[in-house]
């Protein structure tokens, strides 16, 4: 029987985050894969994903265009339509953008593993282009990048959507139309060992330093609390937020694994205050015994069981993992930091460990090769 010929199709590629991790997650399930990607900057991503065939986009020729890209966005729509795929039998995308969009020819299937529809002009758009001036400048290209995400979401073009959490399946239905079967990520948690101690006297936070990840929010809550919060990770907004922020909250920059697995032992908490699609760092300072103190809203709904308003005090012991805030705002997530520590003593880290274990890798295959014989199936009769 011949073997099957699998394309993957990711954004791009110019650093190591939580995509990147299931694209390599997939690099080694399918060793064989040809992967198509926008942008390719040599070295940015594993060995495993590094070392197939890899096919890029035109937009790749463009001088500067890794430290720039996101400023090509209008551009990308045409780009992902140059790929030819007529060689394959399945294509499996991982998308946040347009990875989804790629032109399919009649008789293949392509399952698209979606982390989001493209938060720029959908869900996000106030967070990276504000309500003023830059937005109404803006708008003409939203709309068209709109009008061309849906179009390219049909079962034409997509045999069958995957959604990384219920927050993303609800989109994927509200701007597309079409129904996603939750399938969490890959979580591979055996770099972590569970904390076996009494914790530091510090909150971690594990930055990305763009709009929607809200370290704004995490800063200004310390500003006013006498407690001590390290920041680790870099982006394009961390130098103006570390100049502006208080003596008691330290920026460690990007760090190793090694690293940020101490990080997340020696914390009290891990500190959420994102709308995030999923959030692969909930589920990894869970995994090192330590609990999730976050905003109640995406992909957390899935990962963390909150601590209930109704749970005595007096409880020496608990099933969460977790306590929730219901607004963006310093004052909520104070408010949550000062709940938690009254009862701090009754999160158990092996049940946390656990809490964390449901995201294994071979769940995940297990529940991925389901998705992708139905769809075979189904490609196979377009």
């Amino acid at each position: 029987m011949r073997a099957l010929r699998v394309a993957l199709v990711h954004d791009w590629l110019t650093g190591y985050r939580g995509g990147e991790r299931v694209l390599h997650h997939l690099a080694r399930r399918y060793p064989d894969a040809d992967l198509y990607t926008l942008i390719h900057e040599r070295g940015s991503v594993p060995a495993e994903i590094e070392s197939r065939r890899i096919f890029t986009s035109p937009v790749d020729r463009i001088p500067g265009r890794a430290n720039h890209y996101r400023k090509l966005l209008p551009l990308f729509p045409w780009a992902i339509r140059q790929f030819d795929l007529r060689d394959y039998d399945l294509v499996l995308s991982t998308s946040h953008a347009v990875a989804k969009s790629v032109r399919i020819p009649e008789g293949v299937a392509h399952v698209d593993y979606c982390f989001t529809p493209m938060r720029y002009v959908w869900d996000q758009v106030d967070s990276y282009l504000g309500r003023g001036i830059r937005r109404r400048i803006a708008s003409p290209m939203v709309h068209g990048l709109r009008r061309f995400d849906v179009n390219t979401s049909g079962e034409d073009s997509v045999t069958r959507f995957i959604a990384i959490s219920t927050d993303v399946a609800e989109r994927i239905r509200r701007h597309y139309g079409r129904s996603a079967r939750v399938v969490p990520p890959p979580i591979d948690i055996d770099w972590l060992e569970p904390a076996d101690g009494p914790a530091e006297d510090y909150y971690l936070l594990v930055g990305g330093f763009v709009p929607y990840k809200r370290e704004d929010l995490a800063i200004e809550a310390f500003r006013r609390l006498s407690r001590r919060l390290v920041i680790a990770g870099d982006g394009p907004m961390r130098a103006r937020l570390e100049r502006r922020a208080p003596a008691n909250v330290e920026f460690t920059g990007r760090v190793d694994d090694a690293t940020l697995a101490n990080l997340y032992r020696g914390c009290r908490a891990l500190l959420y205050p994102q709308h995030e699609d999923f959030g692969l760092a909930a589920v990894e300072a869970q995994a090192a015994g330590r609990p999730v103190i976050g905003f109640a809203a995406g992909g957390i709904l899935d990962t963390v069981r909150p601590l209930r308003d109704d749970e005595p005090e007096t409880a020496s012991a608990t099933d969460a993992t977790g306590v929730f805030f219901d607004e963006q705002t310093p004052a909520a997530l104070s408010e949550a930091i000062e709940r938690f520590e009254k009862r701090e003593n009754a999160f158990d880290p092996s049940s946390l460990r656990r809490s964390a274990e449901r995201f294994s890798p071979a769940r995940f295959d297990e529940a991925l090769d389901r998705e992708i014989e139905t769809a075979m199936g189904m490609g196979m009769d377009r």
